[in-house]
């Protein structure tokens, strides 16, 4: 446990924090004690900066490329830049201090909690397969990317509140595994752009989608009804998981019910969207997040 001070992130640092906002669920809401949202942020800005890096949306000048010590003319490299961010991950859990800013504030977390690495290099390992795999086979393969590039968060959200537990990794392995699949369905053409698809081929092959269906301005009818059976899968993920919520107590228990209504919220707006995801992600209302909040609180599907 560390008792040191963690140093202000600089502007790259807190626009990459900034993004919490724009997530389908709460990130640290007012409501958690202190500690819990610190900590909760430090998490999500190292998740977020993963991600980042993995999608080359780094905030621009070359500062995060500076600050883990990235040539600049390997700062457009991802796999790189994702090399060079997993060796200063070990800096948090060996001797010695984090380059980054992001790292710097998440190193007293880990300490504190005690966190293992396996979760972290997991995210890691999700943007390096982002870089290499562009396509998923089987809905399976889906799975078990999510196993790397979503599930690892849910356990930290767990260990950080001191809350894990075999059935209830299970039940956040689920729920987390809804969670990304819905932003998938969000972000179709987004992912397209970046010649990335997450609907499996399988499925594109059963509802007689092409890929240039799915490159089309809007959503003609094979590509709603793909869209609706995934967001069913999505759906099915997240009931899967809604026990979770009922597992815990207090402000955890609305925590964990924000993130399972903001899946369904999202869905909901996909729905709204009568399933045509490709003129722009649909986005939830907050007053339907608050409905939905409500709704899992009592334990509705």
């Amino acid at each position: 446990m560390t008792g040191g001070r963690v140093a202000s992130p600089g502007a790259p640092a807190r626009a990459t924090l900034d993004k919490a906002a724009d997530e389908n669920f709460p990130v640290a809401p007012f409501f958690l004690p202190r500690a819990w949202r610190a900590d909760l942020m430090a998490v999500y800005g190292y998740a977020r900066l993963v991600d980042d890096i993995g999608d080359g949306d780094l905030a621009p000048g070359g500062a995060d490329a500076r600050a883990l010590g990235v040539h600049p003319d390997e700062a457009d490299d991802r796999l790189a830049m994702l090399d060079a961010f997993e060796a200063d991950l070990k800096r948090v859990f060996g001797p010695g201090e984090p380059r980054h800013p992001l790292l710097r504030r998440l190193q007293p977390t880990v300490r504190r909690h005690r966190l293992t690495p396996e979760p972290f290099t997991g995210l890691i390992e999700a943007n390096r397969q982002d870089q290499l795999v562009r396509r998923y086979a089987t809905y399976d393969d889906l799975l078990a990317y999510c196993e790397l590039s979503a599930n690892p968060v849910g356990r930290l959200v767990l260990a950080i509140t001191g809350t894990t537990s075999p059935e209830r990794v299970r039940r956040s392995d689920a729920v987390c595994s809804g969670l990304q699949i819905v932003e998938h369905l969000q972000d179709v053409a987004e992912d397209l752009s970046r010649d990335r698809i997450y609907l499996p081929a399988e499925d594109l092959k059963r509802f007689a989608v092409s890929e240039a269906d799915l490159a089309a301005p809007s959503a003609g009818a094979p590509v709603r009804a793909l869209v609706a059976f995934e967001a069913e899968r999505a759906r099915g993920l997240l009931n899967e998981g809604t026990s979770l919520v009922g597992s815990v107590q207090g402000r955890l228990r609305l925590l964990l019910a924000g993130f399972v209504a903001g899946g369904r919220a999202a869905l909901r707006a996909v729905e709204a969207a009568e399933f045509d995801v490709l003129q722009g992600p649909p986005k939830p209302t907050k007053p339907r997040l608050l409905r939905e909040v409500g709704a899992t609180l009592r334990g509705e599907g």
